[in-house]
């Protein structure tokens, strides 16, 4: 709002005379009046800023008004008498009055609040005393008040157009006699940059913005280029100081550094000075060959300088070393700084793609860099940029797409050089360009017509012309991966994650690293970079992948290691899938090519044949050879000291070549391989079930591996399988495909073709398809026994074998058609106990019963054996009754199976291998169940005999396995066994526990002290042998008939075990068996317990134990019994 109009000034002019005329009063400073003229203006600057922030304009009578009083102050006191309070408030009140009155002031004004604050800037106006920061910035706000762009809303405000005022005051700065004080206020500007006021140094650089963009004449620029440059880069930098400088500080820095660059040594500034010659046509290229022609005269400025070829190629070689020395700032923590980094690069490239022609991989490096950074704010604009900077609308993208493909080629063969030097930092940089670049080529913008170019170079790099044969070498021979540490067990821990279902839902695979690699940052950049080579080539890199597979089936040294983890690595890009992550529905939805499938195919076929080849073949194959023949220096990173020999090895022997051992990864290269039969799996996805016959057996084979990382990638690869073809399990997915796994079972074991691990494939997969498995378990079991009739000598294969039956007898066994147990007789609803029934019969025996009669159900209504041919009546019902049969029901499949895997097992019972003795005894046991007693109980009589010898066995194993199977056979068949527990059995162990009790007396491990039983530890023999002689009696006990005194003797036996010493499993399953026993005759088991704990009377002290302290377990016993 203007105060032209009196009536509207009047209120204003009241306001500033409150403070004008005492302010006028106080020009003259002394040190009693400096006081209240600083607070007068104080109170000048509240009025000039609440005037500014209501949009009120004064009028310049009023501006006048109000510069006068501080004017005076200026005039009437020496520069060195004004305080830096005074004088920077006196600047601050000269800013608010100059956004008013820019538009009507005359240059002359203009110029003395020019001249007045660069002087102060510049120390000139008190040589013998620097003014404060707070000074200084003031004289810089005050600068920038006259020299900033006034835009829309200024106009809005006053009214005005801006355009012929800054006209008038830009032909005024650049006349020849303000030129002067234009580079002498830039020189101050520059100077006071070096400050410690963050405030003071951004608004100087603000200012020096505004003076090189719009004020400075053209030919000055190259004038002030190198002081402008070089101050800027030492502002970015940070270097008088440690640390980082502000981001703000650096963004406003490489702003002006862009605009200086731009303005001086700019194409279009060039193009017009002759220091560059276009070429657009071809009378360019024919005036190319001519002598250039002088450029055409112009008006010379003071201190310019005359752009020419010769200063334009010593200018820009300067300036690259000046912008390669601001790379370490894409490390700068700030977002700001880094934005700011992008937008100078940008504007750089696009101004002077000819005249910096050096400086476009730099910049471009830069923007490769920022477009990865962790911030998303700066990876997005630097993404952005670079897809403006290839887009159509760009005029030099050609020459930026060549510069980014020779820029990748470059960085792809420095690798190989740098991994050696264990350089992670450089490595990782390297490997993010090159991933910034791919990303390029698959961005999803369509106004991007370059992109496709960068994606045909990277396929040709890649592809059959791009020599894979000759940098692929390169690169492998420092790929070298570190050997996973070797954890055998004697049983796959993938394994027994599978079969308890503790599989995680997306299989993860193992990790693994390189030996030039220290950080996993680094690993994972080279992982990324080859995925976006992969993405970004497409099929193009196919035959890339197919030299390095073909290189990493040829041996399992390193080299074919470290190429079979490259081909994976561009595989998975190809496919746009990860076995690093979940899959995407991105990666199940993109279409893949003819050429992919059909090359995934090939690559799963011939990558499972190698399963089909012996590890002494594996290892015979002798690592590839250099087909260059090149004897490359060889780059070592060495620690330590090394010795200096006398020699200087001037003089060498005449034979220096050393046989060096290439070291072999077989576990490594499983592993490998067993991804890329995952990879193609994902690729394929249904179409992957015709390749099962093929790839099913290796993935089986290395789960069963006792190699933890070979086991844990055959894991993870089946769980991958079994989601890419869309299985429910990895159950369901074996029992589908179960005949394939048997063949190539059957086809490992034969006598052209062994592999002993080949019966470790089939209980695997016994395990994993469980239940389903019954239907097919005929063909497992037949194969087996034509085994074991060919191999029954080699006691690996046997037990193999024999363990394979184990496992279908313990499914089967769940299939839930077992036999129920018989009740012992004891166990019988019994009668009750009185004679009611017996009085009542005594006294009416000699009475006759009464004829009652007898219903004999429905009679026939015609003659037995009439015709069949004659109709019957529907109303009429006939019952005949069937005769009764003693005849026993037909076998189950089930049972029919179990029958035969038993009675052709039994001939292992005596085999001179403890293990096989031990699992043809766990393979009875679990018969048991399933079979009814008429087809079990023969086999069991038949070889009794050297049942009870397997509880002499020297192996505790086996006799545990033994008293596992009395227990099953007491707990289903307890009339059977009747006189078998009592005669046979119990002798033999009460002879086992008084030897037990004999060797624990010698046992390190024993438990020490008064009345002490067993061990410490629950895991040694003697432990396990006690616990199943007492879980064993306590089967027996439920399901025989007692044998009195046998029981008794059991009482007395088993009291140890209730000593509160003893083990706390030993003593739950002790109270098991006095349970047990309680439930037949309590008052023996009263009586043994308590008579051991105390005395009952003289009859019973020879039971009296007092080391025994097994109070609390009878109590507890008895308490069970309610006796």
């Amino acid at each position: 709002m203007s105060l032209s109009e009196p009536e509207s000034s009047k209120p204003i002019f009241q306001r500033l005379k409150a403070v004008c005329v005492p302010l006028l009063g106080s020009a003259s400073l002394s040190p009693a009046s400096i006081p209240k003229t600083s607070q007068l203006l104080s109170e000048l600057i509240a009025i000039l800023r609440d005037l500014h922030a209501s949009e009120i304009v004064l009028s310049e009578s009023m501006i006048s008004y109000t510069f006068f009083p501080i004017s005076s102050i200026l005039k009437r006191n020496a520069s060195a008498d004004i305080p830096n309070q005074i004088l920077e408030k006196i600047l601050l009140s000269l800013e608010l009055l100059s956004e008013d009155w820019w538009w009507t002031c005359d240059t002359t004004i203009w110029q003395q609040i020019f001249m007045l604050s660069g002087a102060i800037l510049g120390g000139m106006e008190m040589p013998q005393k620097e003014r404060d920061d707070e000074t200084k910035e003031a004289a810089a706000r005050c600068i920038w008040s006259l020299l900033r762009i006034r835009d829309g809303n200024d106009e809005r405000i006053h009214a005005y157009f801006a355009e012929p005022r800054f006209t008038l005051f830009q032909g005024f700065a650049r006349s020849p006699k303000f030129v002067p004080i234009l580079g002498q206020t830039l020189n101050s500007l520059l100077t006071v940059t070096d400050s410690h006021s963050l405030s003071l140094q951004i608004t100087s650089l603000k200012v020096v913005h505004v003076l090189l963009s719009s004020y400075f004449p053209d030919a000055l620029l190259p004038s002030v280029l190198p002081g402008v440059v070089s101050t800027t880069s030492k502002l970015a930098l940070n270097s008088n100081r440690k640390g980082w400088a502000n981001g703000d500080l650096v963004s406003n820095a490489l702003l002006v550094l862009s605009e200086i660059v731009i303005k001086s040594i700019g194409d279009d500034v060039c193009t017009r000075d002759g220091a560059i010659r276009p070429v657009q046509d071809l009378e360019d290229i024919i005036d190319l060959v001519n002598e250039p022609s002088p450029p055409p005269a112009s008006h010379s400025v003071p201190y310019g300088t005359t752009r020419t070829s010769s200063w334009l190629t010593g200018t820009s070689s300067q300036l690259h070393i000046a912008l390669n020395a601001l790379t370490p700032l894409v490390k700068h923590p700030s977002p700001v700084a880094l934005v700011a980094l992008g937008k100078m690069s940008s504007a750089v490239l696009l101004a002077t793609p000819t005249s910096l022609p050096q400086s476009q991989t730099l910049l471009l490096s830069f923007l490769l860099s920022l477009s990865i950074n962790d911030f998303p704010s700066v990876s997005n604009e630097a993404h952005t940029t670079l897809l403006g900077l290839l887009s159509a609308k760009s005029k030099a993208r050609h020459v930026f797409v060549q510069t980014l493909m020779l820029h990748t080629r470059d960085n792809l063969l420095a690798l190989p050089r740098l991994l050696p030097l264990v350089a992670d930092a450089k490595v990782e940089h390297i490997a993010g360009l090159v991933e910034a670049v791919c990303r390029l080529a698959t961005s999803d913008r369509d106004d991007s017509l370059q992109l496709n170019a960068i994606s045909s170079e990277l396929a040709r790099l890649l592809g059959p012309a791009g020599g894979v044969e000759k940098w692929g070498w390169s690169l492998l021979s420092v790929l070298e991966f570190v050997n996973p540490a070797i954890v055998v067990t004697s049983t796959s821990s993938a394994a027994l994650m599978l079969e308890h279902g503790t599989a995680q839902e997306w299989p993860v695979f193992p990790d693994v690293m390189f030996k030039n690699v220290a950080q996993r940052s680094t690993y994972m950049a080279l992982v990324k970079m080859f995925h976006a080579l992969g993405r970004a080539a497409g099929d193009g890199c196919l035959f890339s992948v197919e030299w390095f597979v073909s290189v990493g089936h040829n041996g399992s040294g390193p080299r074919s290691v470290a190429a079979l983890w490259c081909a994976c690595r561009l595989l998975e890009g190809c496919a746009r899938l990860s076995l690093l992550s979940s899959m995407t529905l991105e990666a199940l939805d993109y279409p893949k090519s003819r050429r992919l499938s059909k090359l995934a195919r090939a690559l799963a076929k011939s990558t499972g044949h190698l399963w089909d080849q012996s590890d002494v073949e594996m290892l015979d194959k002798a690592p590839p050879e250099d087909v260059h023949g090149e004897n490359t220096l060889e780059v070592q990173h060495v620690q330590g000291v090394e010795q200096v020999k006398e020699t200087l090895n001037i003089l060498q022997r005449a034979s220096t070549a050393k046989t060096t051992r290439v070291e072999l990864q077989p576990m490594l290269h499983k592993s490998l391989l067993l991804q890329l039969i995952a990879i193609c799996s994902g690729i394929l996805q249904a179409r992957f079930s015709s390749l099962f016959i093929d790839t099913l057996y290796p993935v089986l084979h290395s789960l069963v591996s006792p190699v933890s990382h070979l086991s844990s990638t055959a894991l993870a690869s089946l769980n991958f399988i079994t989601l890419s073809t869309s299985h429910a399990s990895a159950g369901n997915l074996l029992l589908s495909n179960f005949d394939y796994v048997l063949n190539a079972v059957s086809r490992r074991l034969t006598r052209r073709w062994l592999d002993v691990d080949a019966t470790k494939v089939l209980v695997i997969m016994v395990r994993l398809v469980g239940i389903g498995i019954v239907e097919k378990a005929g063909d497992v079991v037949e194969e087996c026994f034509d085994r074991l009739d060919d191999y029954h000598g080699y006691h690996v294969l046997v037990e193999g074998l024999i363990e394979v039956l184990v496992e279908v007898t313990k499914v089967v066994k769940q299939d839930g058609d077992s036999v129920p147990p018989e009740v012992s007789i004891r166990s019988r609803d019994r009668p009750a106990q009185d004679f009611e029934g017996f009085f009542e019969w005594f006294a009416h025996r000699h009475e006759q019963p009464a004829e009652e009669e007898e219903d004999y159900g429905p009679a026939p209504h015609k003659a037995w054996g009439g015709s069949e041919k004659e109709p019957q009546d529907d109303n009429e019902t006939q019952d005949i009754p069937s005769a009764a049969t003693d005849e026993e029901p037909p076998p189950t499949a089930t049972q029919a199976l179990t029958k035969q895997i038993v009675s052709r097992s039994l001939y292992f019972l005596t085999h001179p291998s403890p293990i096989i003795r031990a699992r043809i005894l766990a393979l009875l046991s679990s018969s048991v169940g399933v079979l009814p007693g008429n087809a079990i109980l023969p086999s069991i009589h038949s070889v009794w005999p050297i049942i009870l010898n397997r509880l002499s066995d020297p192996e505790p194993f086996v006799v545990s396995a033994a008293a596992s199977l009395v227990e099953a056979l007491s707990r289903n068949v307890g009339t059977f066994m009747f006189r078998r527990i009592w005669d046979d059995v119990w002798p033999r162990f009460k002879v086992m526990l008084g030897k037990l009790d004999a060797s624990d007396s010698h046992n390190a491990l024993a438990r020490r002290g008064p009345g002490a039983i067993g061990t410490e530890s629950a895991y040694t023999h003697s432990h396990r042998l006690y616990r199943s002689l007492i879980v064993t009696m306590t089967a027996a006990t439920k399901g025989v008939d007692p044998k009195d005194t046998s029981v008794w003797e059991v009482i007395v036996a088993f009291r140890r075990f209730l000593h509160s010493k003893a083990h706390e499993e030993l003593q739950q399953c002790a109270r098991d068996l006095y349970v047990a026993v309680g439930e037949n005759n309590p008052d023996a088991v009263w009586l043994g317990l308590y008579a051991t704990c105390q005395d009952l009377s003289i009859k019973t002290r020879s039971l009296r134990q007092p080391k025994w302290d097994i109070k609390d377990n009878a109590d507890r016993i008895c308490k069970v019994l309610e006796i």
